[in-house]
């Protein structure tokens, strides 16, 4: 196995720089002696939300059933439409709990009683230069949806029983299996 001491950083070139993302490369000497670039895009650190929704708040489901909060939404850059948990971006100076509950309200018009980090971890290592992070939510009550202005989606709630086969349909988004495969893991559904 090669140690990060093995690889020299000759150089770090930054190619794009937008409101969203930068991007560029950075030239490498590698163990073995010979030069390469590596291209990266460097994001900032995102949250994703899986929220409990207790029956007893959901008028709609005769069968008592728990549900989780999902939003469907256009992506333009892929040009589908997803259904996925939500999620967001991680604002300067907020944890990743914080920046969940906030998404949260933004997005579903619902306020979380509590959150738990259940993983932090990195996105695509080839190319991204990017955080993200699962949080689990529950005791939801109303609060007020704020929707940014390129968000145009719908919320809806889904049994528990039914969400993996529901977020397993295509087309599918790793951000939601992810988090849905954590959160069954750690035994909250």
């Amino acid at each position: 196995m090669t140690d990060i001491d093995d690889w020299e950083l000759l150089e770090e070139v930054t190619e794009y720089d937008t409101p969203w993302y930068e991007g560029g490369y950075d030239r490498l000497r590698q163990p073995d002696g010979s030069e390469k670039q590596y291209y990266w895009a460097d994001l900032p650190p995102a949250v994703v939300v899986v929220a409990r929704v207790d029956a007893d708040v959901l008028e709609s489901d005769e069968n008592g059933q728990d549900h989780l909060l999902f939003v469907e939404q256009y992506r333009p850059t892929i040009r589908e439409t997803h259904l996925e948990l939500p999620a967001g971006i991680v604002e300067d100076g907020e944890s990743y709990t914080t920046a969940a509950a906030r998404e949260l309200e933004e997005e579903t018009g619902f306020r979380p009683s509590s959150t738990a980090l259940l993983q932090e971890y990195a996105v695509a290592t080839g190319v991204l230069r990017h955080d993200r992070a699962v949080v689990y939510a529950e005791g939801l009550e109303p609060g007020e949806r704020e929707l940014d202005n390129n968000e145009f989606l719908e919320v809806t709630t889904v049994p528990i029983t039914e969400a993996f086969e529901r977020a397993r349909e295509q087309p599918a988004n790793d951000s939601t299996l992810t988090a849905l495969l954590l959160a069954k893991e750690d035994g909250l559904l």
